[in-house]
């Protein structure tokens, strides 16, 4: 894969890789309030990239809250529309706790933990 672009987003680094088929977007930093509605912005054209499996690596993600939780939920809906699907990878920390608490797992096709 080769790195697409990286963006620097207030206090998230948003890395996006194209693959074969798959788009990894790695996150490190805050994805909340006032990052979200960026970070949405940089991702809206993927959908309609065509058909792909997205996968969203959360690992250097420090904070995430309901805003981002809900730009990630967002993502997956359109990706889904397209016949693609979006993991979360590296999901560690309030991320986790998250998801776990509201049973928001359960809307992406897959949630596999930071191995720490």
């Amino acid at each position: 894969m080769t790195p697409v672009y990286v963006q620097e987003v207030a206090d998230l680094s948003v890395e996006v890789e194209r693959g074969e088929g798959v788009i990894v977007v790695r996150l490190a930093g805050d994805l909340d309030k006032l990052t979200a509605p960026r970070f949405k912005e940089r991702l809206a054209d993927l959908p309609a990239e065509g058909r792909f499996d997205l996968v969203v690596d959360a690992l250097g993600l420090e904070f995430c809250d309901s805003s981002g939780l809900w730009v990630l939920v967002e993502l997956q809906r359109a990706v889904g529309a397209h016949g693609g699907g979006l993991r979360l990878t590296g999901v560690h920390g309030v991320l986790r706790r998250v998801l776990d608490v509201t049973g928001l797992k359960a809307v992406f096709d897959g949630v596999l933990p930071a191995q720490l």
